[in-house]
């Protein structure tokens, strides 16, 4: 890219309208006074090949990815990191000048900064984690929590195949247990991790009794729409502190805006209600 264009960055998905990132993206560019632009960009999975090769020399320096794209992007990539490779998934892009694509993945680093900056004295390493599901976003969690110390993980999923294959993967320090003895996982558990869509708008909440829990533990939810789920007000009734969602969002995309404008945004109360609206 020539020093005279200004340098666009996006989101690329199927479906992408919904997209919180051009608002997230859009408020730091202001903020910072960065001369650049950031889109949704729908994109048919036949057509994302095509689109790819096409968007370093449109000026775009960078990208994030949602769904059905984030392991198909992988393929693509000329070069990925070992947090992409490990997760399967990649949710940022960069579109280097050479005209290479270098794919990784933040969820992870986003899921542990939010959980550090909101619960300031959580310590991974203090006990087990019970993480709800096996998806794409699990794979993330359970890959940062094992970076992170986290002694043990316990999985549960509601098909058991999924579970068994993150632990065939992921090794020694997860335990798999069946869905219908939840229950039993949390037992002096210090964090609760809920990766799966129960709980968000639309969707039945996750049925879970909190009793066995650390009575130091911290529980959190990926999703935050709404920002309070079933499940964090069921954890604040019983005294736990509890992290929201949506910080999960708001750190993932550190790493993308600081590769693509060059200045390390910053995620605090301002940003949080731009992008509520």
């Amino acid at each position: 890219m020539s020093k005279h264009s200004i340098p666009l960055a996006g989101v690329i998905g199927n479906p992408v309208a919904h997209s919180l990132s051009p608002r997230l993206h859009g408020h730091w560019l202001q903020r910072y006074g960065i001369t650049g632009h950031y889109v949704p960009l729908t994109v048919h999975p036949d057509d994302l090949v095509e689109a790819l090769g096409a968007m370093g020399r449109m000026g775009f320096v960078g990208a994030n990815v949602t769904i059905p794209h984030k392991e198909t992007v992988l393929r693509l990539a000329d070069q990925v990191t070992d947090r992409a490779t490990l997760i399967g998934a990649a949710n940022t892009l960069t579109f280097r000048p050479d005209g290479t694509i270098f794919a990784d993945n933040t969820d992870g680093y986003g899921f542990i900064e939010n959980l550090r900056q909101n619960a300031v004295d959580w310590d991974p390493r203090s006990g087990p984690a019970a993480v709800v599901g096996a998806g794409g976003a699990a794979r993330a969690v359970v890959v940062a929590l094992l970076d992170a110390g986290v002694p043990e993980i316990r999985l549960t999923n509601r098909t058991r195949l999924r579970a068994d294959q993150l632990k065939s993967e992921f090794g020694g320090r997860i335990v798999v247990y069946d869905w219908a003895h939840m229950n039993g996982m949390l037992n002096g558990a210090t964090t609760l991790v809920n990766t799966t869509s129960m709980g968000m708008e639309g969707q039945p909440p996750l049925k879970i009794n909190l009793d066995e829990l650390d009575p130091k533990a911290l529980v959190t939810d990926i999703v935050y729409t709404p920002l309070k789920t079933p499940l964090l007000a069921l954890a604040q009734d019983y005294g736990y502190q509890t992290v929201d969602g949506l910080g999960m969002l708001l750190h993932q995309a550190v790493p993308g805006f600081q590769r693509w404008f060059g200045h390390r945004p910053e995620v605090d109360d301002e940003l949080r209600n731009v992008v509520l609206g």
